[in-house]
């Protein structure tokens, strides 16, 4: 087979098929131009180790499109994880807090479905991470909404919080304020039918709030304040969906809070417990005399004092009202001292 002539430098090369052998990277220019004239397709002979050129990466693999521009690459060990070990980057979607900030819900395994567990629906859940003495067992449980003492505890209310933003199938971790242990993890694997609180007769309203009143009252008179007043308040939720005038019972309801919301130190609260009761009841005596014990708790004397003198000018005899009413106005001899004192420092 005839050849087209090349050029002198092709001829050498060719001729000495031995010094070629020898010196492959020496010869690798004339090899280039020998194929260019023959106009044959290149073969994969040599294996330089020579940098690509960025535009061929970008023409044979169109995705590192955004690597190159954006500029060095990355460890390709780190780029090659599998998107479970990569760091999960959180939406406003995957976060829940609770209106009345006593958790954070993160949304590891979304649910499926529009279901959500309500009064009565009977929850089978998986719980691991819950602080000792939560009142809930690890593992696998069934738990009923709105029924059952493992709500009198607080981890108890914050469950069943959550439970109520769940559907069936999430899996969630929960952020406790103060918690430092393990994470806080419930999944909710399926639940029954149950009912909002709107969908139920008020007689059926008043029979459920009437089991949460004398829970409470048990749990208070076992000197457990903070569960009396979860029992309290549940009940008073289902009251407050009642049409007007409401039953009666929610005075009792909110004195009582009251008294818990003395014994937890909230006396703001507490003070805002007996203004609903004297709304209703303006000569409720329990009602005064605590709204009075808070409104010393909270500096404001004067108001304390008025209070708790309706109460002594209906029950003289008061020795609650009347101890209290003492360290009001000692409290207040005290205040007008240091004032006077820090007037004379000032102009005298």
């Amino acid at each position: 087979m005839e050849t087209p002539p090349i050029n002198p430098v092709g001829e050498k090369d060719t001729s000495q098929p031995q010094q070629w052998e020898k010196y492959p990277k020496k010869n690798l220019n004339s090899t280039t131009q020998i194929r260019q004239q023959l106009q044959e397709p290149p073969i994969e002979v040599l294996e330089l180790k020579v940098s690509p050129d960025p535009a061929s990466q970008i023409l044979e693999n169109p995705q590192r499109t955004d690597t190159l521009a954006a500029g060095p690459e990355e460890d390709p060990d780190k780029s090659h994880r599998s998107a479970s070990e990569m760091p999960e980057l959180l939406q406003a979607s995957d976060l829940w807090h609770c209106p009345d900030g006593s958790f954070v819900k993160k949304i590891i395994i979304r649910g499926h479905g529009l279901d959500k567990p309500k009064l009565g629906s009977r929850c089978r859940v998986l719980a691991f991470g819950f602080p000792f003495g939560s009142g809930l067992p690890e593992g696998w449980t069934e738990l009923t909404m709105g029924l059952g003492p493992w709500r009198e505890e607080t981890c108890g209310e914050i469950i069943e919080k959550c439970l109520e933003s769940m559907c069936q199938g999430e899996e969630a971790e929960l952020q406790l304020p103060g918690h430092c242990g393990p994470p806080v993890r419930l999944t909710l694997a399926s639940f029954t039918q149950g009912q909002d609180s709107w969908e139920l007769e008020a007689s059926e309203k008043e029979a459920l709030a009437r089991k949460e009143h004398a829970r409470g009252t048990e749990l208070f008179r076992a000197g457990n304040p903070a569960g009396a007043a979860r029992c309290y308040g549940r009940a008073l939720r289902l009251l407050l969906t009642l049409p007007p005038p409401g039953t009666p019972e929610r005075t009792v309801l909110h004195a009582n809070l009251a008294a818990c919301q003395l014994l937890l130190g909230q006396p703001h609260l507490a003070a805002q417990s007996c203004d609903r009761v004297l709304e209703r009841e303006p000569g409720h005596l329990k009602a005064l005399y605590r709204r009075g014990v808070a409104q010393a708790a909270l500096g404001n004397l004067e108001k304390a004092t008025a209070d708790l003198k309706k109460v002594l000018a209906v029950d003289p005899k008061n020795r609650a009202a009347q101890e209290e009413l003492g360290k009001v106005i000692f409290k207040g001899k005290k205040q007008d001292a240091g004032l006077a004192q820090g007037l004379r420092k000032m102009f005298g």
